[in-house]
């Protein structure tokens, strides 16, 4: 995609986690290419066996998972400050995991929306089957299926790493091909409608038979009463 044909969609698409990176992943699109603008992830620093250990027994409060969430918040609105993304692309939290895990992923969820919704940004997520089945074409591909559709998609040489990253543009991937194929299927329907006006219009309408006088039996037989003269 050269640099003087217009943008279209801007998305920023995130993989969000606490325990491990949060990636995230910018992609533009002109409406045929993407291009890749910006890639990394996010990962929450390292809490020293003695705080876990003192966190454990009560000595003390963990905060290192609160002071990730707001290196998230930080990063998300530093990210749509610089790029003005038309969308924020989310990967849903995966219902298979364990309640605890599920809570925690909701709570990196919930930053995330608040970031975007403090910029005005609109959010759409996506489950792991929807991202790899609008990517990939296959709703069960592996990932390193995933990572070869993705480096193909956006043109790149090389597989983009690391593979939060790549998960993340995978995630922007996703909503740019499924804004696209609801922009045809309206586009669609808009084109059908046209036509089905454009078609009552023209269409003559039908003129309906007249009826042919039918004459009485009384009028068309001579009356026996009057004369005739000749």
């Amino acid at each position: 995609m050269s640099g003087h044909e217009a943008i279209i969609l801007r998305v920023l698409g995130l993989d969000p986690a606490l325990a491990g990176a949060t990636g995230y992943g910018v992609v533009e699109s002109d409406g045929r290419h993407c291009r890749m603008v910006r890639l990394g992830a996010l990962r929450p620093t390292r809490v020293s066996a003695t705080l876990r250990k003192r966190a454990g027994a009560g000595l003390t409060s963990p905060t290192a998972g609160h002071e990730h969430l707001c290196r998230i918040h930080q990063l998300v609105s530093e990210l749509i400050e610089e790029f003005a993304p038309h969308t924020v692309a989310v990967e849903s939290v995966f219902t298979a995991l364990n309640r605890q895990t599920a809570l925690r992923l909701a709570e990196v969820r919930g930053v995330v929306l608040l970031a975007a919704a403090q910029k005005g940004v609109p959010v759409r997520s996506y489950s792991p089957r929807e991202i790899k089945a609008h990517v990939s074409g296959y709703g069960n591909a592996g990932k390193e299926q995933m990572q070869q559709m993705v480096r193909a998609l956006l043109g790149l040489a090389e597989t983009p790493e690391p593979a939060d990253a790549a998960d993340a543009l995978a995630v922007a991937l996703c909503h740019i091909q499924a804004a696209q194929a609801d922009a045809r299927m309206a586009a669609g329907f808009a084109r059908g409608g046209k036509l089905a006006r454009d078609g009552a219009r023209t269409t003559p309408r039908a003129t309906p038979p007249r009826s042919s006088p039918v004459r009485s039996q009384a009028t068309s037989r001579p009356n026996p009463a009057i004369p005739f003269s000749r």
